[in-house]
């Protein structure tokens, strides 16, 4: 396959003395999601729980999550960076050290963690790096960004699952960073719920063709 050269800053995290400054003021965006009819932003409603997940462009992300029975909302974001308030523009840099992801806000007694982990495996290409196809730059690794402990011991499992079944296959070792999350900072309106607006929208996004092993 043919990749576009791409400059060597957007292939490595920058230093926090490297990153644009960002700002203190939030980037303005929609409060409502445009599919599920549901707030976007906290509060949330008691008993909900969090995660955020990269996967590459956040767009085809996005809608993966939106359909599942049981998630409450989804949106749109930044996160695993530096720079503060980042826009899409500063993102796409590679000077602000965040990636493109998807906050999933979900009901765990309608849809457990487990089945969110099999779509975040199954929906990409958990060993690419800092691309996603021919996406390339740091803002396209994959990545879960946990809220708790219970979350971190979850996924870590269904990485040591999901590696044995891609080396069967004779795939590459994962990549996907998984640590606490720090900040989601939200996309602008315009990305939120984009393939809901633009159904005949760019989606990037694609798996391995290798299915996530059953938890004994």
């Amino acid at each position: 396959m043919f990749f576009r050269s791409i400059p060597e800053h957007k292939m490595r995290l920058p230093t926090a003395e490297e990153a644009l400054p960002g700002r203190d003021t939030p980037i303005p965006t929609s409060e409502t999601h445009t599919v599920l009819g549901t707030p976007i932003k906290p509060p949330f409603p008691e008993g909900m729980q969090q995660i955020i997940f990269g996967m590459g462009c956040f767009w085809g992300v996005e809608r993966l999550f939106w359909k599942m029975d049981g998630v409450f909302t989804t949106a749109a974001g930044y996160a695993g960076g530096v720079t503060p308030n980042p826009t899409y523009e500063e993102v796409c840099s590679g000077m602000t050290g965040h990636n493109e992801v998807v906050l999933v806000v979900f009901d765990p007694q309608r849809v457990s963690l487990d089945d969110l982990l099999k779509v975040f495996w199954e929906g990409h290409d958990p060993t690419q790096g800092m691309r996603q196809g021919n996406d390339a730059g740091t803002q396209y690794r994959s990545g879960i960004y946990l809220t708790d402990e219970a979350q971190r011991e979850a996924a870590e499992a269904s990485r040591e699952l999901f590696s044995q079944a891609l080396a069967a296959a004779g795939r590459p070792d994962i990549t996907t960073e998984i640590v606490p999350a720090q900040r989601f900072y939200y996309a602008e309106s315009y990305h939120q719920q984009y393939l809901d607006k633009n159904p005949g929208g760019y989606c990037g996004i694609g798996g391995t063709g290798v299915c996530m092993p059953p938890r004994s």
